[in-house]
């Protein structure tokens, strides 16, 4: 969700791209002064407007039922002013500011979903993965319609996000709404979320799994020490990889280049457009491969978001790997806080990002080369017929070769093989199909 030190221009600034969350994130700002910016022409202070605001004030204060002190009024104003601009800017208190540093460190508490606003509703954006949100089978695009009975509907997704914090092991129940069914409830007790960033393995001989499950400050670093596992264990180069990042809710912009630069060796990764000067930014891949080239498939889907899609759409548009799986989130918006007085900070959208032929994939998500919709997989009974070889007195293989019957008698009474992360995921195994194709044609 920010930009690292590299973006000396933003000193203060934290540029963030994730969706708004229950676990927001962003690295500690450093105390220093922003840059300025240039405003072309500066309109007059709208007079007639301020004097209303005053007015309304003065009439609160004297009118409420219960009487309310300037303070609450003022920072209410300001949670206002910035929640009406759009989904993504928020007013940061002490507690929120200090949640938003804590979680790119991959610790932080709370359920363990991220979500953002649909139609007055809290909506999952993507549970993370080994949260207890996840254990608890919540899924991208369910609806929150009400928080321990109460509605969410008419509430601003930051009060939303505060009633679904509190005390670690406390529970909570959440009323959802999964594709227009009937609403229905989930109990889950808070727990500190520790997220590991990046997990990999080899899922068959040559073939290399990554997934990330979000952008965390050093999730570049970690992703590049993944291939380097992948290529050790597997003893020779690999034959292809799966980057999956289904359910990504997105993270540190930095950390999103430095992924899609593991892959790339030249060429435009993204950049941002925005009002002011520093919101002009360009990330180009450097020539170093730490994937050797190998042939690439991307998993996303509906919870992939923002430096997901990032990722996703750099390497769809340098043509170096084949994206699968379903429409991503759509978030294509830079947001950046700003600290403020008094631990506090405003998180605000100052930027559009595009993928390198220019696309902006706010609100349209990206579109994958190859569509797939998860399925379940359900194994039947292998019946292998009889053979050549089990026939009495075949002739033997002309070169030599051994005979190959049939395995059935053989294979009788023994257990069935470990299970493989593909075995029960059917993207990743038209993922894991897709790449053996490739890489048999690329060997030819």
């Amino acid at each position: 969700m920010l930009h690292s030190p590299r973006l000396t221009s933003l000193a203060l600034a934290v540029a963030l791209i994730s969706g708004a969350s229950l676990a927001f994130a962003a690295e500690p700002a450093k105390p220093a002064a922003v840059a300025p910016t240039t405003v072309t022409a500066k309109a007059p202070l709208p007079l007639d407007e301020l004097r209303t605001f005053a007015e309304v004030l003065d009439r609160i204060k004297a009118a409420y039922v219960e009487p309310v002190d300037d303070k609450t009024l003022l920072e209410n104003a300001i949670k206002g002013m910035l929640s009406n601009l759009d989904p993504h800017s928020a007013y940061l208190g002490p507690e929120d500011f200090q949640e938003l540093q804590e979680s790119t460190s991959g610790e932080f508490g709370g359920l363990g979903i991220e979500v953002g606003m649909e139609d007055g509703f809290v909506k999952v954006v993507s549970p993370i993965d080994d949260t207890p949100a996840s254990r608890a089978g919540i899924e991208a695009g369910d609806l929150i319609v009400k928080i321990n009975g109460q509605p969410t509907r008419g509430q601003t997704m930051t009060e939303a996000v505060d009633k679904m914090r509190g005390k670690i092991g406390e529970k909570i129940t959440l009323t959802l709404v999964r594709d227009g069914g009937t609403p229905f409830d989930v109990t889950i007790a808070r727990a500190v979320i520790q997220v590991k960033s990046v997990k990999s393995q080899l899922l068959e001989d040559g073939y290399g799994y990554i997934r990330i499950t979000q952008f965390q400050v050093k999730t570049g670093e970690e992703v590049g020490k993944a291939l380097a596992k992948l290529r050790k264990d597997n003893g020779k180069k690999l034959s292809g990889v799966v980057l999956d990042l289904r359910n990504n809710p997105g993270g540190v912009l930095q950390s999103a280049v430095e992924v899609a630069d593991h892959f790339l060796t030249k060429g435009l990764i993204v950049y941002t457009k925005g009002r002011i000067a520093n919101s002009e930014l360009r990330f180009s891949a450097d020539p170093a491969d730490a994937s050797e080239g190998v042939p690439l498939v991307v998993l996303i889907n509906g919870g992939s978001a923002s430096a997901s899609e990032i990722v996703a759409g750099a390497l769809q548009d340098q043509k170096r790997g084949v994206l699968m799986g379903t429409d991503s989130f759509g978030k294509g918006s830079v947001q950046t806080v700003l600290p403020l007085n008094n631990d506090r900070a405003l998180k605000i959208t100052t930027a559009l990002y595009y993928t390198p032929n220019g696309r902006s994939i706010q609100a349209q998500g990206i579109v994958p080369d190859i569509e797939v919709r998860q399925a379940k997989i359900t194994s039947e009974q292998d019946t292998e017929n009889f053979k050549e070889a089990d026939l009495q007195g075949h002739l033997g293989n002309g070169n030599g070769g051994a005979d190959r019957p049939s395995t059935s008698k053989a294979t009788a009474g023994k257990t069935g093989k470990k299970a493989r992360p593909q075995d029960d995921d059917y993207q990743l195994s038209q993922a894991l199909s897709l790449l053996k194709g490739l890489s048999i044609t690329r060997d030819k």
